[in-house]
């Protein structure tokens, strides 16, 4: 009996691991040599991240985390077009609608996660490669190493839904030099290959069709210190030699990107902007003027208060804010605008930003009480 027990714990033991490695899998969780491997699988869906997902995944670093035989960490999207195109909006969407608790479920896990991220022991790598946005950033943005490729697409269009560019872009975003971040994040403004590096989002950049050999000299190293993998890391980044030569997208506009955003104001940056009249300030405003105002108005503050806070104190600010949204007109509007009925054309409410109050503002960032995200 108990030769049959113990074979019995041996197959469930198996079939825990294969659920894991099994390709239907949203979520690949497998450990290869010293490294315990992420691999986001869901290429139909850009790979965005579910609340099933955050579920596996979080434990997941956890755990690997505590385990003496696993040194580092990488996590990579399937498919050819995505690392993560961002969280799955429209389930929240459709949560939010009927009030189910999944709004703050979702964004409570999603948090977390990018805190363990940002707070994890291990070297954690991240292969950027493909469209990477919103939730996509969180789980790349706060690790220790970020892959670029030719192929990546970076940024955080959540001001378009009514929403605010989060996963602690209230802390990675002001941090970036000058006040790219502000225009990043009001604006939704993509980056494409070299310049994520460039903007410092990424740290380094490597030809896509290089990433599985740089993942199998990552396995291989014997016990990889941070060090160790910098190495790696730099050697393959010195090796390619793509787009090596142009001039970052946003160097020629650096000084005007950094007067009319450090304005205290939407109204201001805005009212800056008209003022400038150059091309490049022209169609920053039409991405502006696109905008949920209430979100601008948000994202604004975010970044200004984020720019001196801890990452644990920008995810609970962010928490405050998610819920704020969740309770709110934009959100909702700006999904179907964009994402269901894809006719680009939100209506907003309010639908000025001189009619988004000062203190419906700061309502928005008030704590929570026994609500409030913990870390």
């Amino acid at each position: 009996r108990l030769r049959a027990l113990n074979r019995l714990q041996v197959v469930l033991q198996h079939l825990k691991m294969s659920k894991q490695t099994d390709s239907t899998a949203e979520v690949l969780l497998e450990k290869k040599g010293g490294a315990g491997i992420i691999t986001l699988n869901r290429p139909k869906a850009l790979n965005a991240l579910n609340l099933s997902m955050i579920q596996q995944i979080y434990p997941q670093i956890k755990m690997w985390e505590k385990d003496p035989e696993t040194f580092l960490i990488i996590i990579k999207g399937a498919g050819e077009k995505a690392f993560c195109a961002g969280g799955d909006i429209r389930a929240i969407t459709e949560a939010g609608k009927v009030g189910d608790k999944m709004t703050q479920d979702f964004f409570r896990g999603e948090y977390r996660l990018n805190n363990a991220v940002g707070t994890c022991k291990k070297p954690y790598v991240a292969l950027i490669d493909g469209i990477t946005m919103g939730g996509g950033v969180g789980v790349s943005v706060h690790g220790h190493f970020r892959v670029a490729t030719e192929k990546t697409l970076f940024a955080m269009p959540e001001t378009a839904i009514g929403l605010f560019p989060d996963v602690g872009g209230g802390y990675f975003l002001p941090r970036l030099s000058g006040k790219i971040g502000y225009c990043l994040g009001l604006t939704g403004f993509r980056l494409k290959g070299r310049d994520v590096l460039k903007a410092g989002i990424a740290t380094h950049f490597v030809e896509s069709e290089k990433l599985p050999a740089l993942e199998k000299d990552l396995i291989a190293l014997k016990s990889p210190s941070k060090e160790k993998i910098a190495d790696l890391l730099n050697s393959y980044h010195m090796k390619c030699t793509i787009d090596q030569e142009k001039a970052f997208v946003l160097d020629e506009h650096m000084e005007k990107i950094n007067s009319i955003f450090s304005a205290n104001s939407m109204e201001e940056i805005v009212k800056k902007l008209k003022q400038d009249g150059s091309p490049f300030a022209m169609k920053q405003l039409e991405a502006i003027n696109k905008m949920s105002p209430t979100s601008l108005k948000l994202t604004l503050r975010q970044l200004r208060e984020g720019a001196s806070m801890s990452l644990q104190e920008v995810l609970t600010m962010e928490y405050r804010l998610s819920q704020a949204c969740m309770k709110g007109h934009d959100f909702y509007e700006g999904v179907r605008a964009v994402l269901i009925d894809k006719d680009h054309s939100p209506k907003w409410k309010p639908a000025a930003l001189e009619e988004v109050s000062d203190e419906f503002v700061d309502n928005c960032f008030k704590p929570l009480g026994n609500d409030d995200l913990k870390l």
